[in-house]
């Protein structure tokens, strides 16, 4: 990778960086209010919900973007952290602080959304 295109996905995930840390909505929905009508609690219950989830994707992004910028200053960045092949421009265009090439990244997606963990499937099936 080119020292100009380094300065440009640093640019962009500088801005990124920035603006998450700017975002501070949804920490109001946090409090909790009493609220003697059942239905406001029932809102209000959800608005929280939304505003935590918000928050907590806020903040694994923003974890993402700083490793990336790490990355970048250690001269690995474009390189899948777990196959250590080169990662496509175009997927690098289009999520800049992706750690994984695709290949890796829809192999973890589809452990992730398996119930069990081929360990867990041993552990269960000695037990």
């Amino acid at each position: 990778m080119t020292t100009t295109e380094l300065n440009k996905f640093r640019s962009i995930l500088t801005s990124k960086r920035n603006e998450l840390a700017k975002e501070n909505h949804g920490r109001g929905a946090l409090a909790v209010e009493p609220c003697p009508d059942e239905l406001d609690r029932i809102q209000l219950g959800q608005e929280r919900d939304l505003a935590i989830d918000t928050l907590d994707r806020n903040a694994k992004l923003q974890r993402a973007v700083r490793a990336a910028l790490a990355r970048i200053d250690r001269g690995t960045f474009g390189i899948c952290i777990e196959c250590e092949e080169t990662i496509s421009m175009k997927r690098l265009a289009a999520v800049p602080w992706t750690a994984s090439c695709i290949a890796c990244q829809e192999a973890a997606d589809s452990v992730a959304g398996q119930p069990w963990s081929a360990g867990e499937e041993l552990l269960a099936s000695a037990g």
